[in-house]
């Protein structure tokens, strides 16, 4: 028996389990956003870009988390999200599932945007969308080193709710043990946009499961209208935007916004860029930029340039905790050889905050900090060869 105490001693060293009921469970939130099309998309596109868009996409969800959920696991296509405690309310349930499709939505339609990228023509032939899987139980809480592992019977039916009988690929479905937790009433009024609609699953071991779900596609209305590359968003409604000519011609505008060593030079409040020096250049490329004592991660996406030579070169903004899965902009359009006028678009999905005053405040700050940057980009002093 010696040996087998010591093996307990060090299990019990390597991890513990965090529990509260009778059963040994927690009452917690299960929330899976899963890609549909996400097999098909990496096996026909052919497109050495596929693993990076998804990754970019995966991130897109996590940044969409609006509900204060932990990620316990990403299983290629799909992340489970838990939350413990209290259920959140049906409509900030909803309000979170419509953030997170907008978000992905929105993400696709730009990739999709560059007509002329292999990336582009695969997403079109291989339509990547979501379906969203919520349920409410029981679960137990094991600390295995440095992970959190979920487990127990709702979890499992969590993920056995992924394979169901609803038609489309595009849809919310909210288990019966989840909406029992919830109004009647305000259930009706949260799905006004849409039919909420009656399901049920039998599975080996659980037996039957009942659920309600929706589909997402009355959504679609919502995202953002298709723009022609190079041209500012005017009818963009989450959107701020600064305009400054450029004693520079457009292409040498070009280059001072994409080059990261430049960063610091103009944006306001950065101090300094880190990123792998091999990559500059590159669309997909990554960097951090130290800004007001914190850092944020820029990823350049886009760069297009059309038939009067105006250009557009977007960059997507991560870990920026009040504005999630925001995207900067430049639209460089030339005046003269030598002059050009430059706007600064910054859209955003949402700011991340329940207070009205703070949202206002943020939303000026922003725009004072676009303000800030587009001035020290005009003045900077740099010199060009041909």
């Amino acid at each position: 028996m010696g040996l087998l105490d010591d093996l307990h001693a060090a299990r019990r060293a390597a991890g513990g389990r965090t529990t509260t009921g009778t059963d040994g469970t927690q009452p917690a939130l299960l929330f899976i956003p899963d890609i549909s099309g996400f097999t098909r998309f990496i096996q026909e596109s052919g497109n050495s870009l596929a693993p990076w868009l998804v990754a970019d996409l995966l991130e897109i969800l996590i940044e969409a988390n609006t509900l204060g959920m932990q990620v316990s696991e990403i299983q290629g296509d799909a992340i489970l999200f838990y939350r413990l405690g209290p259920p959140p309310s049906i409509q900030e349930l909803v309000t979170q599932c419509r953030r997170i499709f907008l978000d992905f939505q929105n993400y696709i339609r730009l990739v999709e945007r560059d007509t002329d990228s292999a990336l582009s023509v695969a997403l079109r032939s291989n339509d990547l969308t979501l379906k969203i899987i919520v349920h409410y139980g029981g679960v137990s809480v094991a600390q295995i080193r440095d992970f959190t592992k979920l487990m127990g019977r709702d979890l499992i039916v969590v993920h056995r709710l992924l394979k169901n009988n609803v038609t489309g690929s595009e849809y919310l479905l909210l288990s019966d043990d989840y909406l029992a937790t919830q109004k009647p009433d305000e259930v009706a009024r949260s799905f006004s946009w849409t039919r909420l609609l009656r399901g049920t699953c039998t599975y080996d071991y659980l037996g039957r499961i009942c659920y309600h779900y929706a589909h997402l596609t009355p959504l679609r209305l919502l995202l953002d209208e298709q723009m022609a590359p190079g041209r500012p968003g005017a009818t963009q409604n989450n959107a701020l935007k600064v305009r400054r000519v450029i004693m520079l011609p457009s292409r040498n505008v070009l280059r001072i916004v994409s080059n990261f060593r430049l960063r610091p030079r103009w944006m306001a409040g950065a101090t300094k860029v880190h990123y792998d020096v091999t990559k500059a250049g590159r669309l997909g490329t990554t960097y951090k930029v130290d800004i007001n004592n914190g850092q944020i991660d820029f990823q350049a996406v886009q760069h297009f340039e059309d038939e009067d030579h105006r250009i557009e070169y977007v960059e997507k903004i991560s870990h920026f905790r009040l504005f999630p899965n925001s995207l900067l902009f430049f639209f460089i359009e030339p005046i003269t050889n030598h002059t050009s006028l430059l706007t600064l678009e910054f859209r955003y999905g949402h700011v991340a905050s329940p207070s009205r005053l703070i949202r206002f405040g943020q939303l000026r700050r922003m725009q004072r900090f676009l303000g800030e940057s587009i001035q020290r980009l005009a003045a900077l002093k740099i010199g060009f060869t041909a």
